[in-house]
């Protein structure tokens, strides 16, 4: 590809990446204003259909209210007999007018009844209902003590124990009611009037069908969408899928929900983005909610919104293409000079120059380019020491990190032995501690002699056997050849520190440590072999790859490979319970 078609390629990339950007922005905000647009209209209808069923029971809550103090109810119930049947037929067609007086112009109350332990009044509508005082719906309302309880949809068979009627078709079968105790009480002569003490406070209960709040959603939310109503404990009251009703409906999506009063939020429901509306009652504390796919509320817009998309997208691109071609027949002839020059630099020539013949942004760009080969000259010999001085440093810096980390190991050793050894060989091993100390502090801390190393690490095994009487002992094995060649300073003190203290824990004597030295292929090795409990392959992976390794061991990896390079370093091998070798591998001629 030449060096035009690739500027043409960059200029193109160039164009198309903000373009795809800017499409891409344009097409997900339309597609966001369009989803929000949808997502606060589908939270209206939620909410006024909540105005709407708050409306409706909150008359039925206010009738209720009114019959605390209606006098005729007062006077029926205040001188009912109970064990009279003719009154308590007669108290019934009473109380039936009294209630259809309040509730009658009520076009969603199915029912209003008033339950006693002895009679069940005001049922104008033919309900088999057992023994009501036995219901949980008459036991709620007792223990309410006169507030208005709102009991969440029930099966009207189960609730009143009418299994005969399970073959039945009956349009009662699924109710929610609306029940209160009421203890009516009678202004006369500017005193209020209870009911007697003996008198038996009736439980009102309002039934509704559940299909009052069906009718209500199915006309309002849009299609494809699911709606529930549900009471604080999430019994279903009412929902789109009936076989849930007056089940209970456990989600984790609806802990999201459970302390908030209304809103809208997105969420994933079984693998789908789902837009939820909520809005919870003020009259029962019942959540309205609709669950609306997010695909469904922008279903027919989308295809818009990608057209128009795409179709501006295409219109801009052959825009940039003709002003590319002609922006790059301005550009190619200069830019292929420079190139030229750029070739001859990129070879090491620095001597090269372009010829400037041109006034404008290229002769400028021609003479920085002469400038700017010039000062790369110098500053290639320049930026060349001034590395081998970094490098110089940074492995000045790795190996004085050595110091503090093995003298605080040390001193600790001789404190040990001076308290459990009473300081017999205390003398022994501070001799050995100060040829050591001498080794560490040289100022110059390049490569030493083998023979150097070997007598300190002669050293250091004093004390560590000092420490560990009869623990372990070491072997030497190296080739002659070896010792007319340098190598870094503690080459070794960081893995025959780890075999004593790690590889020999638990162990009371025969452990054995081997330090081997070969020359083969060019190379040398060294391999520190113990007998000790080993290392699991986690083990040294932690040690070869994490940054919470052994300070020592990961100083002397580091030094070994700015020292000699990436190719050499250490291999460890270990079997747990058989021992470690670690192997060390070293060029043979170095500088």
């Amino acid at each position: 590809m030449t060096f035009r078609k690739r500027l043409l390629l960059s200029y193109l990339t160039l164009i198309a990446l903000p373009l795809l950007v800017l499409s891409t922005l344009f097409y997900r905000t339309s597609l966001h204003v369009v989803t929000e647009q949808a997502q606060q209209n589908v939270y209206d209808v939620v909410m006024k259909n909540n105005d709407v069923i708050d409306t409706k029971l909150g008359i039925a809550d206010q009738n209720s209210r009114a019959l605390f103090v209606d006098k005729d109810l007062f006077q029926i119930f205040n001188n009912l007999n109970p064990s009279d049947e003719a009154a308590l037929v007669a108290a019934d067609r009473q109380v039936t007018a009294i209630l259809s007086k309040y509730f009658s112009l009520n076009e969603d109350v199915y029912s209003a009844q008033l339950w006693t332990s002895y009679y069940s009044f005001g049922s104008s509508v033919q309900m088999p209902l057992g023994d009501p005082a036995q219901s949980a719906i008459y036991k709620e309302a007792v223990k309410a003590g006169g507030k208005m309880v709102w009991y969440p949809t029930y099966d009207f068979i189960k609730m009143f124990d009418q299994p005969w009627l399970e073959d039945g078709t009956i349009d009662f079968r699924y109710l929610f009611s609306a029940t209160r105790l009421l203890n009516f009480s009678h202004m006369e002569d500017s005193s209020l009037m209870g009911l007697k003490p003996e008198v038996e406070r009736p439980v009102l209960t309002i039934s509704f069908k559940s299909t009052v709040m069906d009718k209500l959603f199915e006309k309002s939310i849009p299609a494809g969408s699911s709606y529930m109503v549900l009471n604080p404990d999430n019994i279903v009251v009412a929902s789109s899928d009936k076989t849930r009703v007056t089940k209970s409906y456990d989600a984790d999506w609806l802990e999201q929900l459970r302390d908030k009063t209304s809103g809208t939020a997105r969420i994933k429901i079984d693998g789908h983005n789902q837009i939820v509306s909520y809005a919870r009652s003020e009259i029962t504390g019942w959540m309205s909610i609709v669950v609306t796919p997010q695909s469904v509320l922008v279903a027919s817009l989308v295809p818009v919104i990608r057209t128009s998309t795409v179709v501006t997208a295409i219109v801009l691109s052959v825009i940039a293409l003709l002003f590319a071609y002609f922006i790059l027949s301005r550009m190619t002839g200069p830019i292929k000079k420079l190139m030229g020059a750029m070739r001859s630099v990129g070879e090491g020539d620095f001597g090269t120059h372009v010829e400037i013949t041109r006034q404008d942004e290229f002769g400028l760009l021609s003479q920085r380019f002469n400038r700017m080969n010039d000062r790369i000259a110098m500053l290639v010999k320049e930026n060349y020491e001034i590395k081998l001085k970094e490098k110089e440093a940074e492995i000045h810096a790795l190996n004085m990190q050595m110091n503090p980390h093995f003298l605080y190991n040390t001193l600790n050793i001789m404190n040990w032995t001076a308290l459990e050894n009473n300081q017999k060989e205390l003398s022994k091993m501070l001799v050995c501690l100060s040829n050591m100390l001498h080794y560490t502090s040289r100022k110059d801390w390049g490569a030493v002699h083998l023979s150097e190393e070997l007598e300190w690490m002669r050293n250091y095994f004093y004390i560590m056997s000092a420490r560990f009487e009869g623990k372990f002992t070491v072997n030497y094995e190296i080739e002659p050849a070896l010792y007319e060649n340098k190598l870094p300073r503690l080459l070794f003190q960081p893995f025959v520190e780890n075999a004593i203290l790690h590889g020999f824990s638990g162990m009371e004597e025969g452990g054995v440590i081997t330090i081997r030295g070969w020359i083969e292929e060019g190379n040398r090795y060294f391999e520190i072999r113990d007998n000790g409990r080993g290392i699991s392959k986690d083990g040294i992976d932690t040690i070869l790859y994490e940054e919470s390794a052994s300070v020592g061991i990961k100083n002397t990896i580091s030094r070994i490979r700015m020292a000699y390079g990436d190719e050499y370093g250490i291999r460890i091998h270990s079997t747990p319970g058989k021992g470690t070798s670690i192997m060390i591998c070293l060029p043979h001629k170095t500088q």
